[in-house]
């Protein structure tokens, strides 16, 4: 691997072409931003028709771009997002008032958790706008800029494309943000503006997303040489590793710096799948005060910490029990680092860690103080995979986790939902390359059936491209969360989407039963026929052009089976296995961390 070359462009933007260039020097509004995306690495739209955006969804197949279709605009919203976690970059269109209100909770959720989505809204044309007209869905006030205001909120960059003169350059500089932030915008296309010829020559020429010159080198230097010392001198070091690690674009250096130091490494909930769980150093999910005692009282007695994209969340640090303390604590964040105490703000994160890299290279393991015998983390942190149980035994949560991760392998990416799975992820047993979706900070319930059909939508396109390995997209799914957004199931068959999915069934809202009221009436829910609904919604029996798969299981040698059969080891087609659990039943990680929540909630 080579360090000291900084790329001049986040990660999550693909390789850009130029390919799909027009032919014309003038095209239309909708064709100048759909070539942009295209050019980014989009492949397909998601969203909902709606009268003030229907003349821009004329464009989307004449520019090669797939439409998706949602039901509704919050699961185009949420598939959306799973869509750019996976690929960098997603686009989400919906119509003005209703349609953008209704995805908005997605759009927060993207904001909160740095998802790059372009949502391209069609607003109501301008001479109406400009008249305050009190149109159709408003508020009947004339105020037709309401709901940008709102999405000022929750957007990192936006663009009202009236001019026709500015509209290449506000589309570029729209795009350029979200990207750079990895996070949400906002571009309103006024049904008017649609058709109006704009200059494609700015089309030719990349978008540029280097960042300006920077003007803290002497900062950078005495970063490096603070890491460096703390690194070379540490006799009880850890690094934790977390969820951002992606969106800030530190993968390759996170891996490095994990497998040079062979520090004792750990992840967050949010930070799950981000090392190589292969690597003996690898020492599980550190929980904090919800977990291991032993393992707890030893990170407090480290005398360094590296803490790589940190979310400090409650619910990602356990009632923010895993906060260490920063006399022995270096923070990693996209462009600011601080260690034990000294923060050296705006600087080139990459160009540090590449030279913090570079010299531990140079140097070698011989000059590290730490000599990896502290103790045995693995053991003490790590629950090893349960052999098979009885049978007819009933499946509990305690060893479903594990048990399930027979399943996995390189290259596919696993979904977790907000909730049981949330916490039971922590227990997966991943292989190298696979790739964990989790909300650990917005946990909008639902968020994850919604996610998985746009990320197996991209990891289907990224496959058939060669530019990822084959894989499968496998998501666990509550029984509530199913209930909210349960149209997603639609639009995965209409677009053929590959999935396998585990619902969790335990008769209701159990997360919230331990939080309160394990027998109260409102955390029930309606117990639905969940393996019914492929065929509500549309899904043909019968067939092997999109072939369908549905099984209930209750005791661990119906799961084995499950397992060992071959419609679900090959992930073709929609595959839902419901899995039977005592509504009491909770992993316990769970009820360790409803238990710091309960406190929180009650403590003034």
């Amino acid at each position: 691997m080579e360090f000291g070359r900084i790329p001049e462009k986040p990660k999550s933007a693909l390789p850009q072409g130029t390919y799909l260039l027009p032919a014309s020097e003038q095209i239309c509004v909708a064709e100048y931003i759909y070539y942009r995306l295209r050019q980014l690495g989009v492949c397909s739209i998601h969203g909902v028709p709606g009268d003030f955006n229907l003349a821009a969804l004329d464009y989307v197949e004449a520019t090669g771009l797939h439409w998706v279709g949602n039901s509704n605009e919050l699961n185009a919203g949420y598939a959306a997002d799973g869509y750019a976690r996976i690929k960098g970059l997603s686009a989400l269109m919906t119509t003005g008032g209703v349609g953008e209100l209704s995805a908005l909770n997605a759009i927060a959720g993207g904001y909160a958790e740095k998802v790059p989505i372009v949502h391209i809204v069609g607003t109501p044309p301008t001479h109406l706008q400009d008249q305050n007209a009190n149109l159709h869905h408003s508020l009947g006030d004339g105020n037709l800029r309401l709901y940008a205001s709102i999405y000022r909120n929750f957007t990192c960059a936006q663009a009202n494309l009236r001019d026709p003169t500015q509209v290449p350059r506000l589309v570029d500089d729209t795009l350029r943000q979200c990207l750079l932030h990895n996070r949400p915008v906002y571009i309103e296309l006024p049904a008017d503006m649609v058709k109006v010829s704009v200059s494609a020559s700015r089309l030719k020429t990349a978008i540029d997303f280097s960042l300006p010159p920077s003007e803290s080198r002497g900062r950078e230097q005495q970063a490096v040489k603070g890491f460096v010392q703390a690194v070379l001198s540490a006799l009880q070091p850890l690094i934790i590793l977390d969820g951002w690690v992606s969106q800030y674009g530190f993968e390759q250096e996170a891996d490095e710096l994990v497998r040079l130091s062979g520090f004792p490494t750990a992840t967050t909930p949010f930070g799950k799948g981000k090392v190589n769980e292969s690597y003996s150093n690898f020492c599980g999910v550190y929980a904090g005060a919800a977990g291991s005692p032993e393992f707890l009282k030893w990170v407090a007695n480290c005398d360094l910490v590296i803490r790589l994209a940190p979310l400090d969340a409650d619910t990602n640090t356990y009632g923010f029990t895993t906060l260490t303390n920063r006399s022995v604590t270096i923070e990693i964040h996209q462009s600011e680092i601080s260690i034990r105490g000294a923060v050296y703000s705006e600087v080139n994160v990459k160009s540090v860690l590449h030279e913090v890299l570079s010299q531990l290279v140079e140097l070698g393991p011989a000059m590290l103080a730490y000599n990896g015998s502290c103790i045995d983390l693995k053991k003490l942190n790590l629950t090893a995979l349960p052999d098979t149980p009885a049978d007819t035994a009933c499946i509990t949560q305690d060893m479903f986790w594990r048990f399930i991760s027979r399943l996995f392998r390189p290259g596919d990416t696993i979904i977790a939902e907000t909730g049981t799975t949330y916490a039971g992820c922590c227990d997966f047993a991943l292989p190298p390359k696979t790739t964990i979706i989790n909300s650990a900070l917005w946990l909008s319930i639902g968020y994850a059936l919604g996610a998985s059909g746009g990320a197996a939508l991209a990891q289907r396109e990224m496959i058939e491209q060669g530019v990822r390995m084959e894989g499968r997209t496998i998501l666990f799914e509550g029984d509530g969360s199913f209930q909210m957004t349960v149209q997603a199931i639609s639009d995965i068959i209409r677009n053929r989407l590959d999935l396998i999915m585990f619902i969790v069934n335990n008769n209701g809202y159990t997360i919230e039963r331990y939080i309160n009221g394990m027998e109260a009436h409102y955390n029930d829910i309606q117990p639905w026929r969940y393996l019914d609904t492929p065929w509500y919604f549309g899904a043909a029996e019968n067939t092997t052009e999109y072939p369908v798969f549905t099984k209930q299981v209750k005791t661990w040698g119906d799961l084995e089976r499950v397992l060992e059969d071959n419609h679900v080891k090959d992930g073709k087609g929609l595959i839902m296995v419901e899995v039977i659990l005592d509504k009491e039943d909770a992993h316990p990680l769970l009820k360790q961390q409803m238990e710091l929540v309960c406190r929180q909630n009650k403590a003034r």
